[in-house]
């Protein structure tokens, strides 16, 4: 058993304030001067760099030479598995065209067509880039295969590289259910969930006009649960609707997009423990508003950052380009940012073992070649992130 201690750490971030109440910076629990102790793909000692070299016993000893350290970002929104382009439909959209999420049957029309070592080749492809720009921790939806053989192999995929799998068959109605959509819910909710739970942990909607009502996203979402899959939804992305509410009343762990929000959504997701996780990219892809970020945490709900990387409306993995993003707007500050794209997609998961960096969480770390972790808003789109450490090894 290798213990490694990284050490010359100019600015740590843990976030594991000494008080658990903190709010804003003081909510990263930052360490000047740091060492991290790692044992077993798990952080077996947090503190002073000093203190480290003294008084612990390391195998090796990697100096990162005065870098900034943050826990590795995790992604709590993707739908990596899919084939095809839409790189048309991205242009004709900045050329005026309106998004309205049809593209996603052309994507579906890709996908059946494609292998399983395709798909499988470009899932990894993905996943590496990820690791590159410090993301350790990544949840993917399937959605884009809405037969029961192909959603059940595009869970199967994504469970080769994540534990968090989503099943999304109600992504939307695929074109040869267009006239009886209720018949493609029986569809979803039956064999189709049959063949998808074993390699899912959780179960997602897209309750949304010119997607799923209500009604139909209970019927999913409750047969989901029968089975034991946690909930997700997506909700109020292209206009408010119920889906907020029903998220809450599920005791969903995550709602996402939260574009289009009531007053009386966001009461009732302040009094929940459901997180409202947003997604920068879609509206800098799609030219919708952005989310009032401010809005909610001024209310004491619990805000994520995702990237939601799919081929239609937001085909970036980037998580520092979605912190900038949110910084300059959605009200957030870079500190919010921060802890949101780590700790925060870690809540909308549900996991208290990564998104952080304390004694008994995974040694899930992003090392960035700046002085601060201010730097990843205040340097958009430059590649800061150096190396990244998953379960104690470097990765990337």
């Amino acid at each position: 058993m290798t213990r490694e201690l990284l050490t010359g750490i100019g600015q740590l971030v843990t976030n594991d304030p000494a008080d658990p109440g903190a709010t804003g910076v003081d909510r990263l629990g930052l360490v000047a001067d740091a060492a991290v102790l790692i044992e077993d793909g798990r952080v077996a000692w947090v503190g002073p760099a000093s203190a480290a070299v003294a008084d612990l016993a390391a195998d090796v000893v990697t100096d990162l030479g005065g870098a900034t350290v943050i826990p590795g970002f995790v992604d709590s929104h993707s739908h990596l598995v899919f084939a095809g382009d839409r790189s048309a439909e991205f242009e004709a959209r900045m050329s005026g065209l309106p998004y309205s999420a049809g593209g996603i049957r052309s994507t579906v029309a890709a996908t059946r067509a494609a292998g399983d070592a395709e798909l499988r080749a470009r899932v990894h492809g993905f996943i590496r880039e990820f690791h590159r720009q410090g993301t350790t921790t990544v949840e993917i939806k399937s959605g884009y295969g809405l037969s029961v053989d192909d959603e059940a192999r595009l869970v199967a995929i994504a469970a080769s590289v994540t534990d968090e799998v989503t099943f999304l068959g109600a992504h939307v109605v695929p074109a040869e259910y267009a006239d009886d959509p209720d018949a493609y819910v029986d569809l979803v909710t039956g064999p189709m969930l049959d063949a998808c739970a074993p390699h899912a942990r959780w179960i997602d909607v897209f309750c949304e006009t010119g997607a799923f009502t209500v009604e139909q996203s209970r019927r999913v979402l409750t047969a989901g649960a029968a089975r034991g899959l946690g909930v997700r939804v997506h909700a109020s992305q292209l206009g408010p609707g119920e889906g907020v509410q029903l998220a809450v009343s599920l005791d969903a762990a995550s709602v996402d997009h939260c574009t289009y929000l009531t007053d009386a959504d966001v009461v009732a997701l302040a009094g929940s423990s459901t997180v409202a996780t947003l997604l920068p990219g879609v509206e800098f892809s799609t030219r919708q508003p952005y989310p009032d970020a401010r809005r909610l945490i001024d209310a004491g709900v619990t805000v994520a950052i995702a990237c939601d990387c799919n081929p239609g409306s937001s085909f970036t993995s980037s998580m520092p380009f979605c912190i900038a993003v949110a910084v300059r707007d959605m009200g957030m500050t870079p500190a919010e940012a921060l802890w949101s794209a780590t700790a925060g997609g870690a809540a909308a998961l549900r996991r208290l073992d990564i998104g952080r960096v304390a004694v008994g969480a995974r040694a899930d770390l992003a090392v960035l070649d700046a002085p601060s972790y201010v730097h990843l808003a205040y340097r958009p789109g430059v590649p800061l992130v150096s190396a990244t450490w998953k379960d104690g090894a470097r990765i990337a």
